[in-house]
């Protein structure tokens, strides 16, 4: 099914109506977009694991022979590693060490480096999650679900004066007048994060706000740097995470006339 949309100028007047592409009419797919995510987020994550060698340093080869000298024969003891701790005359005291669970010991399965995270996902599956992710953008219940706070008219596209706007302030005035202040608002909040993430970078949670999707490289992309939330996009760089960040469909999307002409007339993701 074919949906019409206004689009809208820069002061919020609506100068005309047009077909959105087929890929806005394709079934919502959360499973499909959840796959796809996971996919891109694996690429991105680093191999990490123990140090070749971790914990097995100490010298801790008692001999359990009957004659050898410093060994641990007729002292009733267990047969775990152990190293020289102390000794008097011929009288040695261990500690244990090396085995997993003695102190300074290593990990039973310790991470290993050589693992790999990477997950793929079929070509025809990507680029069906990701019309699935565009075709969410425009159903106004799945967005609202999402947390977002919808203007009047929604969903709309943009006149393409909008990729021209090269400050943050006109930016933002422009999407106050598009009815987005409240979303902004919402957005601007930032928490502070529970555990250990407060001192490895993250402190703060966000919320992801409204996506701007472009058709070409614009000023638009460095005036919205400095406003919370905020992403821009060129079509042709879609993909399921931007699109649905955490695998959670239905973004607040704003899309430019030329975008939805490039996707249109480049039948782009099928």
């Amino acid at each position: 099914m074919i949906m019409k949309v206004p689009v809208l100028s820069l002061d919020n007047k609506e100068l005309k109506k047009i077909d959105l592409p087929i890929m806005f009419s394709e079934e919502i797919r959360p499973d499909l977009v959840q796959r796809a995510v996971l996919a891109l987020q694996s690429n991105k994550r680093q191999a990490y694991g123990a140090k070749e060698g971790a914990g097995m340093r100490a010298s801790a080869t008692l001999s359990r022979k009957r004659k050898d000298y410093r060994g641990s024969y007729g002292y009733g003891i267990s047969r775990v590693p152990r190293k020289i701790l102390t000794r008097r005359g011929r009288r040695f005291y261990w500690v244990a060490a090396v085995a997993p669970g003695t102190v300074g010991g290593r990990k039973a399965h310790p991470p290993k480096s050589e693992k790999i995270w990477k997950k793929d996902i079929n070509k025809k599956e990507r680029r069906k999650a990701i019309r699935s992710a565009i075709a969410a953008t425009v159903i106004a219940e799945l967005v609202e679900n999402r947390g977002h706070i919808l203007p009047k008219i929604y969903p709309f596209v943009i006149e393409n004066k909008f990729e021209d706007v090269d400050k943050t302030a006109q930016v933002k005035k422009i999407l106050e007048n598009i009815d987005l202040k409240d979303e902004m608002r919402r957005d601007a909040k930032k928490k502070v994060r529970a555990g250990k993430g407060k001192t490895r970078g993250r402190m703060y949670r966000k919320k992801k706000g409204p996506l701007l999707i472009v058709s070409k490289e614009c000023k638009l992309e460095k005036a919205v740097k400095n406003i919370p939330g905020i992403d821009v996009c060129i079509v042709n760089n879609l993909n399921a995470e931007i699109l649905a960040p955490g695998a959670d469909v239905g973004r607040i999307a704003i899309w430019t006339e030329g975008a939805i002409e490039k996707l249109s007339e480049g039948k782009l993701f099928k």
